[in-house]
């Protein structure tokens, strides 16, 4: 690594650290998902949606970081899963979607398991759980 003469360890990286912790709860969020039959992409979409009924294909991808072409690919998958409804009336007008019944209880279930995940992870790891609320909230310690 930079920084580091020749046989010295590898400094510590907090990238690296969280990046790693990171992976291990995704994988682990995925296949909670999974079980639902939402990727961890359509559990974001389907919260930002049933938050905020009506919001753009613009908006979703803006708060997704994903391309607006990404989003309208993800979305259709969620109509055609009967998680999401497009009542928009003509091709060309902006959207108007919301959460079916449906996908009321799918992001119902996903926000349970979100939630157990959650607490696993500070029973697990308290430090890391009070540092991520820190960063959060703005303040690191």
């Amino acid at each position: 690594m930079a920084d580091t003469p020749s046989g010295d360890a590898p400094r510590f990286s907090p990238v690296i650290a969280l990046l790693a912790v990171s992976a291990s709860w995704e994988v682990q969020l995925a296949a909670e998902l999974r079980t639902l039959g939402i990727s961890t992409r359509k559990f974001a979409l389907l919260g930002h949606i049933g938050a905020e009924p009506g919001i753009s294909f613009s908006e979703l991808a803006r708060r997704s970081h994903i391309t607006v072409q990404s989003a309208h690919a993800a979305v259709h998958a969620l109509v055609d899963d009967g998680l999401v409804a497009d009542a928009t009336a003509q091709a060309g007008a902006a959207s108007d979607l919301s959460v079916t019944p449906k996908g009321d209880q799918v992001l119902h279930d996903a926000q349970d398991r979100l939630a157990q995940l959650d607490a696993s992870l500070v029973r697990a790891l308290p430090r890391v759980a009070d540092s991520l609320g820190g960063i959060r909230a703005g303040v690191v310690e």
